[in-house]
């Protein structure tokens, strides 16, 4: 079974995580609005089951509870993935929204590396989400993932359309990536995880 349950509690967050890489249902509660929709995407169109429950810090802003969000769903899939054997390894998709247009390319290497190239505006979204968060949360994530996530909006104007394009771009490509396509490691060094 390819799940995860991951707990982070700290000083500035409290976190519950379940993941599952092979489906099930989303149900998702972060005090943000905006972020919840943007991990809806991520479940719906990756095809994963995910439970999240997530308090924060928010009367400060929503940097602690985006990156801590973001380190829990790397760790989950770090977790879920195990040995990695038998997972296509890359992945790739781009998304459009409108007039906006993303892309994401993952390689589940068992290195994390994050090339993040959005121009997002510092503007707050929904009920506190700040647009410059997005960039933390893919570098969180990538960090604890051990993956290579290289992610660029081409173009847009709408900052909603964007930041929803770069997610579904992400949940496309992890679906390639997490798919298992035999029993070996897909890597010469016959190993992914180190």
């Amino acid at each position: 079974m390819r799940k995860a349950t991951i707990q982070r509690r700290t000083g500035e967050t409290d976190i519950r995580l379940e993941l599952s890489l092979d489906g099930g249902s989303a149900d998702i509660a972060t005090g943000l609005g905006f972020f919840d929709h943007m991990l809806h995407q991520i479940a719906k169109h990756g095809g994963f089951g995910l439970t999240l429950r997530a308090k924060g810090d928010l009367q400060v802003d929503s940097h602690h509870l985006v990156e801590d969000v973001g380190l829990c769903l790397g760790d989950a899939l770090r977790e879920a993935l195990g040995d990695r054997r038998g997972i296509a390894r890359f992945g790739e998709a781009h998304a459009p929204l409108d007039e906006s247009l993303a892309r994401v390319v993952v390689d589940l290497s068992g290195r994390s590396c994050c090339v993040f190239d959005a121009d997002l505006p510092a503007v707050v979204l929904g009920d506190g989400f700040q647009a410059e968060m997005v960039r933390e949360f893919f570098i969180a994530f990538s960090s604890r993932g051990g993956l290579n996530l290289h992610a660029a909006v081409l173009y847009g104007t709408n900052v909603h359309h964007r930041i929803e394009a770069l997610f579904k771009a992400l949940a496309r490509a992890l679906r390639q990536a997490v798919r298992v396509e035999g029993d070996g490691i897909a890597s010469t060094k016959g190993t992914l995880t180190d």
